[in-house]
This record gives C-alpha cells, sequence and structure tokens, in this order.
C-alpha cells in the first residue's frame, strides 16, 4: 500500500497562494523570440513508488530526463539558470515537462518552487503531480465533499469523455484497480469532485455521484497532471494510463515510442513431449526421474488439435509462431506405422502460421552430458577439456531442418533459430559458457537471431556475429497435456512438504512462494494458475517489452492448456484498450532488431550524444552515425526530405512513432509537426 501524509488547509493556501504571485521575469523580452525546447524530462524524486514508476516508463519507451534525488545534500538548486539558458541567441528551456512527487515538494513559498512556476509559464512547460491529496491547491474538492480516501483495491474507474478525446484517447475506458489479494492493501488515494479549472480525465463512482482520480489543473497560466491514488510500476492501473501521462506532459512530442507487444512460439512442433507422473512426482524419460523406466509416456498434437489452433486463430485474429523439429516428426511417423496425420494438417496449413527452426531432432547442442549423476555434469576428455557437441552436427542439425521445411513448402526465416532447451548457449552452472563451435554453426547457417530464455538471461548478447532474443517460459509446463497434470505439477512445485509437495518453495523463499494448500486437481489449473499466468503475461504486454513468450505443442494437445491463458490476456486486452492500439504480434527477427536498437539508443542517451529539441512547430534530433533515433509526434506530422516532405512513422494509440534517422545529404532528423 502507498501512504500519503495529508497536507493541513492552510499548508494548501499558502501553496496556491504563493505559485499566483510569481512573477514571470523576461518574458515579455522573449516573446519576440520562439523558444527552443529540448526534449527531455526533469524528474524531482522524493524516493517514492509514483515517481519511480514514470520513471521506469521514461526510461523504458527511451524518453531521456534529469533525475535529481530530493534527498541528495548534493543535488543541484532548481533555479532559472538551471531550468533555462540561451544557445544561439535564443532563449532555451532545458526541460520540455516536469514530474514532480506532488504540487509542491519544495514547500510552500520555496524559491524553487517560484522558479519553477515562473519556468512552466514562460515556456508553456506541464507540470505531472506524481501523487497528492485532494484539495483546492489541486482544483478539487476536499473528499468530506462528496469525494472518499482510503483503499482502491478492485475499483472501477472509468476514462471521462475528456480523457478519451485527450490523452487517454488510446483505452477502450475501463481501468479497474487490482485486488490480487484480499489480504493486502494494494493501492490508497482520495477521489474528489473538481472545483474551477480542473478536468477530470479519470473518475470513478463515490455514493450516487462520481469523483475525479486523475485529471487536468490549469490555473495562473500552468497546467498540472492531478493524481490523486499511490501506485508503482507493476500495477494494472498505472500501466494503463503510464502512455496517457507521459503525452499528456510531453504535448505529444517526445523521443521515444511504445508499443503493447505480444508473441507467442510453440516449441517443439511435430516432436512428441515427455509426460509428467503424478505418482512418481517427476517425468519419465528425464534422467532425474528415479523408477521412471519403463513408464514413458508421450504427448503429441492430433490432426483435431492442429485443425482447432487454426480455427482459434482465426477466431481471436492471432497468429502463433510454430517452432518445429521435422527430424523428431519423421522418428515419431517411423516408430508409428509411417503414418502421421498431425504432419499433413500442420503443412496443410502452413499459411496460416509463423515458422521457426527449432533444430531438426531436438537434441542438446551444448557440452556432451553425463547424465549418469544429479545434477548432470559435462563430460572432459584426457586433458580435461569440456567435450562438446562439433560445428559440424550443430551446423547440420540447422541445415537440415531448413531443408525439410522446403521440402514441405513452409516458409521460414532462416535467420532465426531456437536450439532445443536452448542448448548451445551456456547453461548454468554446469557449462558456465556458450559452446565454443555455436557461433561457427550459426555462421555457417546465416543465423542472426538466436532465442534464449530470459529467466536465466535477460538481456540480450552476442554470439559471434548472431544476437541473442530474450525468451519468457509461460507458466504452461511442457510434461503436462492434461489441466489436472498441470494442477498435480504445480502443486509438487509450489506446496510444502507437510502438504504433499516438494518443498521447493519452503528451500528458495526468495524467489517463490508455497500455496498455503494445494490447488484441487479438478479446478486449481483453471480456476488459479490460468488467472495468475494471464495476469503475467499482461504485464509484458503493457510494460513495452517485445519479448516473445514461449510454450510447447503438449499445450495445444489434449485438454489444450494454452488456450484458456491466451484467451484471457487477448479478450482482457481487447476490452482495456481501443482498436487505435492493437497488440504487436512481430517475429522475433523484429524482436532482436528492437532490442537492437533499443541498447544504442539508450547508450547515446547515457553517454550525453543525443541532441533534441523543438523550436515552434519543428523537431530537430541528432544522434551519433548509425544510432537509429525513437520519436513519438502528432498525426499529420510530415518528416522533412532532401526535396519534399512525407508522412511521419506509423499510427499507433493516436499518435505517429517510428524508429527514424536522417536522410541521404542530412545530418539530422527534421520534423514538422501540424
Amino acid at each position: 500500500m502507498v501512504h500519503k501524509n495529508r497536507m493541513n488547509r492552510l499548508a494548501a493556501v499558502c501553496l496556491a497562494a504563493a505559485i499566483a504571485s510569481v512573477a514571470v521575469p523576461g518574458a515579455a523580452a522573449q516573446a519576440a523570440v520562439t523558444p527552443r525546447i529540448d526534449l527531455r524530462v526533469l524528474v524531482v524524486d522524493d524516493g517514492g513508488s509514483s515517481v519511480e514508476a514514470i520513471t521506469a516508463e521514461l526510461r523504458d519507451t527511451g524518453v531521456p530526463y534529469t533525475r535529481i534525488d530530493l534527498g541528495s545534500g548534493s543535488r543541484p538548486v532548481v533555479n532559472a539558470a538551471f531550468l533555462a539558458d540561451t544557445v544561439d541567441g535564443r532563449p532555451r528551456a532545458k526541460f520540455q515537462s516536469v514530474v514532480l512527487p506532488n504540487e509542491d515538494p519544495f514547500g510552500a513559498g520555496s524559491a524553487e518552487m517560484a522558479a519553477l512556476a515562473a519556468y512552466e509559464t514562460t515556456y508553456g512547460i506541464r507540470q505531472v503531480d506524481a501523487y497528492t491529496w485532494a484539495h483546492p491547491g489541486v482544483g478539487l474538492e476536499y473528499t468530506d465533499n462528496g469525494g472518499y480516501s482510503g483503499t482502491l483495491d478492485g475499483t472501477r474507474a472509468a476514462v471521462t469523455a475528456a480523457g478519451k478525446a485527450g490523452p487517454f484517447a488510446y483505452l477502450g475506458g475501463q481501468v479497474d484497480f487490482e485486488d490480487n489479494s484480499p489480504l493486502i492493501p494494494e493501492s490508497y488515494g482520495f477521489m474528489a469532485k473538481p472545483r474551477t479549472g480542473y478536468t477530470s480525465y479519470l473518475d470513478a463512482p463515490v455514493g450516487s455521484g462520481r469523483a475525479s482520480l486523475v485529471g487536468e489543473y490549469t490555473h495562473d497560466g500552468r497546467s498540472e497532471l492531478v493524481v490523486t491514488f499511490g501506485y508503482n510500476q507493476y500495477q494494472q492501473q498505472f500501466r494503463l494510463l503510464a502512455r496517457g501521462i507521459v503525452e499528456w506532459m510531453t504535448q505529444g512530442v517526445h523521443l521515444g515510442q511504445e508499443r503493447n507487444y505480444f508473441a507467442v512460439h510453440v516449441d517443439d512442433v511435430f516432436a512428441p513431449d515427455a509426460r509428467w507422473n503424478k505418482d512418481l512426482n517427476c517425468t519419465p524419460g528425464d534422467y532425474a526421474c528415479a523408477g521412471g523406466e519403463g513408464q514413458e509416456s508421450t504427448i503429441r498434437m492430433t490432426a483435431a488439435d492442429a485443425v482447432y489452433a487454426a480455427q482459434w486463430q482465426t477466431s481471436k485474429n492471432f497468429k502463433l509462431d510454430m517452432l518445429f523439429n521435422g527430424g523428431a516428426g519423421e522418428e515419431w511417423k517411423a516408430e508409428n506405422g509411417g503414418v502421421d496425420a498431425l504432419t499433413a494438417q500442420l503443412v496443410a496449413d502452413r499459411a496460416k502460421y509463423r515458422w521457426m527452426n527449432h533444430t531438426y531432432t531436438h537434441p542438446f547442442l551444448g557440452c556432451v552430458q553425463d547424465t549418469t549423476t544429479i545434477p548432470w555434469t559435462c563430460t572432459k576428455n584426457s586433458a580435461g577439456a569440456i567435450n562438446y557437441m562439433s560445428r559440424a552436427e550443430i551446423s547440420a542439425q540447422i541445415r537440415d531442418n531448413n531443408n525439410w521445411a522446403a521440402a514441405k513448402g513452409i516458409t521460414t526465416d532462416r535467420t532465426e533459430l531456437v536450439t532445443g532447451e536452448h542448448s548451445g548457449l551456456k547453461t548454468l552452472p554446469q557449462q558456465p559458457q556458450d559452446n565454443p563451435n555455436l557461433a561457427g554453426a550459426l555462421a555457417d547457417n546465416g543465423v542472426k537471431w538466436a532465442g534464449s530464455d530470459n529467466s536465466r538471461e535477460p538481456v540480450q548478447r552476442p554470439v559471434g556475429s548472431s544476437l541473442t532474443v530474450p525468451r519468457y517460459p509461460m507458466n504452461v509446463y511442457y510434461n503436462t497435456g492434461t489441466n489436472a497434470e498441470m494442477a498435480d505439477e504445480y502443486n509438487w512445485i509450489y506446496t510444502s512438504r507437510a502438504h504433499g509437495g516438494s518443498g521447493i518453495c519452503e528451500d528458495n523463499p526468495g524467489t517463490s512462494t508455497c500455496l498455503p494448500a494445494p490447488l484441487d486437481a479438478a479446478t486449481g489449473y483453471l480456476d488459479y494458475i490460468v488467472p495468475a499466468e494471464a495476469r503475467t503475461a499482461m504485464r509484458h504486454v503493457l510494460n513495452n517489452d517485445p519479448r516473445p513468450h514461449y510454450v510447447h505443442q503438449s499445450n495445444l494437445a489434449e485438454d489444450r492448456t494454452l488456450y484458456p491463458v491466451l484467451n484471457q490476456v487477448l479478450d482482457t486486452y481487447r476490452t482495456l484498450y481501443a482498436p487505435s492500439a492493437p497488440i504487436v504480434n512481430q517475429s522475433m527477427k523484429d524482436t532482436g532488431i528492437e532490442l537492437q536498437r533499443r541498447a544504442a539508443w539508450n547508450a547515446a542517451v547515457a553517454a550525453n550524444q543525443v541532441t533534441a529539441y523543438r523550436i515552434g512547430k519543428v523537431v530537430t534530433v541528432k544522434a551519433p552515425s548509425g544510432v537509429v533515433a525513437p520519436v513519438t509526434a502528432p498525426t499529420g506530422t510530415k518528416k522533412q526530405l532532401l526535396l519534399g516532405t512525407a508522412d511521419f512513422g506509423t499510427a499507433y494509440a493516436g499518435s505517429r512513432s517510428a524508429w527514424t534517422a536522417p536522410e541521404l545529404l542530412q545530418s539530422a532528423v527534421t520534423l514538422n509537426t501540424p
């Protein structure tokens, strides 16, 4: 829960009086010259979760910002010289917007707040009050006049007509406050009725009326976005509003861009997956399953499952990525009478999916494993060096699968590859480095993008001339085909020994939490696991995170356990967002490029190598050669070419945005906003 110390009424009145009395030095003298406004945000940070959340939104979308630690004795003083200066004879505002913990973090009547108010008035700079209480100093009535203060868990708020016409037009209208646990208060805040000068953008029912939670307070030549509830960067209510907060504060023109991404990789297509055994509490066929010999069982999609997958895609307007092992499918076919209706159906529907190489027979591509010990170890030669799969063997696994697909008429992008179990990449603790033969094999086959496990390696990195693309594992297990199997294995992992579980959750309290009681085998998957996994996936979707998620073909078989999770994510998303902000379901290659560009951009910003500003309606962006800049601008913006102009960017969430670079013979990006 986020708490806020209530300011008394006298302090609020004093603050309003102090701001109203601020003089605006030099405003008339500067009026004749259009000022330069640098595309950078000033963040005054008090250490609270609300400012931290907005800072995370700026960072994760590529918006440059300067942070002042309010509690630091060595912080700069916010005065006229800090905020503005003159460049080439033109007045310059160093910040295009300001984020404050509340409407006056420096104290009523302070010189710093007076300087900030004068700066905002002179240059038309907007201010966000990250979290404050309801009172007349921010354009609101006190909560005892038709308002409310307290916990907001489960509150169903709504975007107002003004919000839909303004900064939150990309939302569908409904903003529900999370209530994930009845035992823990998760959000606290104030709802109040607007006074003169205040326009509500988000409100909720209070008694027989409605009261505001977010709104714009215009007064004394200044504009503040007033937020009267506490939040953190992970809560859904903030994630829904984050884009609009940035669009409002920057007046729709800023560096950085944001999308809502969701892609799902289905691994092991054509291959069977081993099945969990509820009596042994392990997976026969796995070397670590004691007593599992002779009890192996597998899960593999049928032709009917393939038909359902194609129909589901059409009904949800969402395309799956099929990561295939052609050789494993051929082995299964040979072992089962030479008939394979699944492959026939998927090949017939091949144009309906995206396809990706997952190696021919799904072997482990790292060190040669010794599975006589638990955990397994890497074997070594007589000289004590680790034995690795050879470059030729790895290359054959990639090449043979590509050739198999080509023979079936399946189109793939040969620059993409995900190895079985992400093998070949380092696997801690047994294999602390990549197979030294992996990079060469990738190069032999033209692979530029290699999938990695985000739970082990969340940051993109090079593998020779290739780059990794981290993927999120979804908590829908590869070794289960039914809801009951999912619930049983989940119980084994997440219940204490006293409740019949493995106790892993007890042994690792920092990374997992034990269930209070085992899930019901018949209902636990749909009632508990599905909502939890859908919430996790939705956080990724709403966090400008392009990393794909991965599951396995077994999850499309038997009880088809994956679909309830995907349905909840997609259906919820399309309720929350307007059609102008669709889910971006892109290829792994495009995600790899996105992550590569972000890393280069963030490095350039951190090194102060980016210069960006607007003068009137003209925006100029300069970055180091080879660095592509993310820019967001209003609809109607034109990019200046050597001769003439062109429409800038692509439409998303009511604005235009793109990664952009100077055109031929240009040294900077120039945009003409409407």
